[in-house]
């Protein structure tokens, strides 16, 4: 995904370079204004809808692999597997490094110092859920892990020097 959207940008700005190219190679030839504002503003209009739509489909395209698990009330009345987290600089605290598979976890995921991003790799290091860690606010994240193994918790936001060194594990077992 991530060579696609760069190989994305560098067409894009291919254009927009030609365009510039265009405009000040063709600076020197006078035209009528009158035909040239009717025939760029046509343009302008279309090019203005090719955006909106281009960037919409981008987003969603985006968007929608991202991993945030459902939240409301579907695991109502189920019996949460509970684990209590506190981002530090430049470490995680948990309550328990354990849980099982098949079983919702309930992650109460707060920050103690300044802003971090939780979120938890699967052994292939593939993000499968994430929330934020905010000083004075506690979120909740509900995730269901159906694959045991260990699994990587990493900060998603850049906190400070030691950031990249910010990483803590989670065992999960398979539900006997």
């Amino acid at each position: 995904m991530q060579t696609t959207v760069w190989f994305i940008t560098l067409v894009g700005v291919a254009l927009l370079a030609a365009v510039f190219y265009y405009v000040i190679s063709n600076s020197q030839t006078p035209e009528d204004y009158s035909s040239v504002q009717q025939k760029w503003y046509r343009f302008r209009h279309k090019w203005f809808y090719f955006i909106a739509i281009f960037g919409i489909v981008v987003t969603l395209a985006t968007l929608i692999p991202f991993p945030l698990p459902s939240q409301d009330a579907a695991y109502a009345g189920e019996d949460y597997q509970v684990v209590d987290v506190s981002g530090h600089q430049w470490y995680w605290t948990m309550s328990t490094d354990t849980v099982v598979t098949g079983k919702p976890v309930a992650f109460y995921v707060t920050g103690a110092d300044v802003n971090h991003g939780f979120g938890v790799y699967d052994e292939n290091l593939k993000l499968v859920a994430q929330v934020q860690a905010m000083p004075g606010y506690t979120n909740k994240l509900i995730h269901i892990f159906d694959q045991p193994g260990k699994y990587r918790i990493l900060c998603l936001e850049y906190c400070g020097l030691a950031h990249h060194a910010m990483i803590a594990e989670l065992k999960v077992e398979a539900a006997s």
